[in-house]
């Protein structure tokens, strides 16, 4: 399996533009791959702040960063609790903050963690394996209706109703335990058709936006973004899905409206055509750029 490319690096830098001095924030740290190149261009008397709720990813990111020259504060975390883990750095506001709301080629790679159809584990699919539930104790438990509406709603998925059905239908002759069972209960419903996305990816789209809150920790995340940011601090968001793009549209554009923030990106910036040759997860990146005013 190849390591984790950052997505739309080049382009991130550009709008984020760090500088010798500053403080910046990875609000999703991952495999630090975006906070490298930041980090460098930091220098001696700056600081970067690297926050993930995956804390499996700490370690390694300290050692990719050890060797730049900046201060840095590698800690576990929820982006939508910016505000307290800058509090307790002793951070008022920082000069730019990055958000990259994809799933980690990592955790995509490691099939004990649930997040790949393509790979036998367990149905977890937690970022942070000390919260909430996994995935499987949501198909034990919800509702057809519940199922139908949170795959239509967090996966736009079309045969949301039919994979609902077929699930709640399995369950009853044996506990969904893997990703693979819950495949074979997806092929069944809604078989492959030729050209098309696979037809399990919508529905684990959805139940990993369900257990891990995506949606609600990113509106939480921005509704008071600009406290954290200094007056000239840059934000980049970058959304793998229509409904997180949705989300940071409409959040920039009420600031935007408000006199908070400039929008620096007036459509949404996207993968070019070798890097989407390069790294196929590029594909579906969309970039969106803002300044606090």
């Amino acid at each position: 399996m190849g390591g984790h490319q950052p997505v739309l690096l080049r382009e991130t830098l550009e709008l984020l533009a760090p500088a010798p001095g500053e403080t910046f924030v990875d609000a999703t740290l991952g495999s630090a791959g975006h906070a490298l190149e930041i980090a460098k261009r930091l220098g001696r008397d700056g600081r970067l702040i690297g926050i993930d709720r995956d804390e499996s990813f700490l370690e390694q990111a300290r050692k990719k960063l050890e060797n730049c020259e900046c201060g840095k504060s590698i800690v576990p975390g929820n982006f939508e609790n910016l505000r307290g883990i800058l509090e307790k750095l002793n951070v008022e506001c920082v000069d730019g903050l990055l958000m990259d709301l994809g799933v980690s080629s990592m955790q995509l790679e490691t099939g004990e963690r649930g997040f790949s159809f393509l790979l036998d584990g367990p149905l977890d699919m937690r970022m942070d394996m000390e919260i909430g539930q996994p995935a499987g104790h949501y198909l034990k438990h919800l509702s057809e209706k519940s199922l139908t509406s949170i795959l239509q709603t967090y996966g736009e998925e079309r045969y949301a109703r039919k994979i609902a059905r077929a699930i709640v239908q399995a369950r009853q002759r044996q506990p969904l335990a893997t990703t693979s069972d819950l495949v074979n209960v997806i092929l069944r419903a809604a078989p492959r058709r030729h050209g098309r996305i696979h037809p399990a990816t919508r529905v684990f789209q959805a139940l990993r936006i369900l257990v891990n809150r995506e949606l609600e920790c990113l509106e939480n995340a921005l509704r008071n973004i600009e406290d954290a940011l200094k007056r000239g601090a840059r934000i980049a968001v970058i959304s793998f899905h229509s409904l997180e793009d949705r989300i940071v549209k409409n959040a920039f554009r009420d600031k935007a409206n408000a006199g908070v923030f400039e929008i620096l990106t007036r459509k949404p910036v996207t993968a070019s055509e070798e890097e989407m040759r390069d790294n196929p997860r590029s594909r579906s990146a969309k970039l969106r750029a803002a300044k606090r005013i």
